[in-house]
């Protein structure tokens, strides 16, 4: 281990490693963006998809011009119901936020595999549009057979997953109880000395 460390060719190779990262890190912006969709069965039959996205600047400055456009949705299998697949900010600053979101009908049935939505947006210093992509979601069972969920196993699920939740909560309002409310020994005795 020694001579890994005392070699100039890895002491070369660590100081390159930290110039990189100092100018990875410098004076542009940084875009992260979260793409989730969720999947809605109407009585009707008919399911939509709630699809939501979040841009994240994680850089050090200003990205201008950004725009989102979400074009991983067919026409043939998807109806628009709200919003836009694609949309623009004027800018996001550096450690700002800003949220999308669209919601769409399925026509049809089947697992659906959705492309990352790509962001483009604009650096000050350089002339050509800068790109970044979006996470991909899982894949989409749209329009799949379900079993109709039965009352109790749907408690069962929600005990198994908050009950170590509830039993804390609850010792803690019986301790609580217990410590509020006098016994009736001692609310014997009190009444016993007014009499």
């Amino acid at each position: 281990m020694a001579t890994l460390i005392g070699n100039p060719l890895m002491k070369a190779l660590v100081a390159l490693l930290l110039i990189s990262a100092a100018a990875a890190t410098g004076d542009a912006p940084f875009i992260v963006a979260h793409k989730k969709a969720s999947l809605t069965r109407l009585k009707s039959g008919a399911e939509r998809v709630s699809v939501s996205i979040d841009i994240y600047n994680q850089g050090f400055s200003t990205a201008y011009d950004v725009s989102l456009v979400d074009d991983s949705w067919p026409q043939d299998a998807f109806d628009v119901i709200s919003g836009n697949t694609s949309q623009s900010w004027e800018r996001l600053d550096a450690g700002g936020l800003v949220s999308h979101s669209f919601e769409l009908e399925a026509k049809r049935q089947g697992m659906f595999y959705s492309a990352p939505a790509v962001i483009t947006f604009r650096i000050p210093t350089k002339a050509a549009l800068q790109e970044a992509y979006s996470t991909p979601i899982l894949p989409l069972d749209v329009l799949a057979e379900r079993p109709p969920e039965k009352k109790f196993e749907r408690a069962k699920r929600l005990l198994a997953k908050y009950g170590s939740q509830i039993s804390v909560i609850l010792i803690v309002v019986l301790f609580i109880y217990m410590i509020v409310t006098p016994s009736k020994s001692s609310a014997l005795k009190a009444s016993k000395k007014k009499h």
